[in-house]
């Protein structure tokens, strides 16, 4: 499998570090210190230092001086751009139930460049509620309002068994990348990205590995 991203050849294992580097030097960085080193990030992290001098040379505009290090605030703004965290992208979510009212509800997608502006259900009883700030519409309304919106990023929160079809949907409305949460693999054309956010298998592997502690 081609484990490459098509941003200026990035990894996916090197975007999926990005954010834990970000948290970290954002700590860092209010903590009032201005510079730090990769030996410092990767001793933090547990990585090895040519790996993170390595992905952050591939998004920082500066290098990392051998005395000094990398100038903290300007690492951080290069990570939070490379990311998109400064641009805000628009995102519709598929499915009201109890994970997409809990996404709903979550405050801090802003702070990672993500604003989602409406929901969908095919439940009559949602049609037209507002959920936490956000208006629910009737999902025969979903690929015309995503048009008109020009929403790029789809969320799915449905059933395993309704996923393929709102991803079809989806894609036919010109979405370009989809997050989802239904624990099945999702069919879609090469040019669109799908994060896939099993948490039926998370569970499976964190519940694996205590029966593997206590039977030791």
């Amino acid at each position: 499998m081609n484990e490459r991203n098509d941003l200026n050849g990035i990894s996916q294992q090197t975007l999926r570090r990005l954010p834990f580097y970000l948290s970290y030097l954002q700590g860092r960085l209010s903590g009032g210190e201005t510079t730090i080193s990769a030996a410092a990030i990767a001793r933090a992290l547990g990585l090895n230092e040519v790996q993170v001098r390595k992905d952050l040379a591939l998004i920082s505009t500066s290098a990392g001086r051998p005395k000094t290090g990398y100038q903290l605030e300007g690492l951080v703004s290069d990570i939070e751009s490379f990311l998109g965290y400064k641009n805000i992208d628009e995102a519709i979510l598929v499915g009201a139930g109890q994970l997409g009212r809990a996404l709903l509800s979550y405050q801090g997608f802003s702070k990672y460049g993500l604003n989602i502006v409406a929901a969908f259900d095919n439940d009559p009883q949602l049609e037209g509620r507002e959920l936490h700030g956000k208006t629910v519409f009737p999902l025969y309304k979903l690929i015309d309002l995503t048009r008109r919106l020009k929403v790029r990023i789809g969320i799915i929160t449905v059933p395993a068994d309704q996923a393929q079809q709102i991803c079809d949907m989806l894609v036919e409305a010109g979405v370009l990348a989809i997050w989802n949460f239904a624990p099945v693999k999702l069919i879609v054309p090469g040019s669109i990205m799908v994060q896939n956010e099993n948490m039926a298998a998370s569970l499976a592997m964190l519940s694996r590995h205590l029966n593997e502690r206590f039977t030791e």
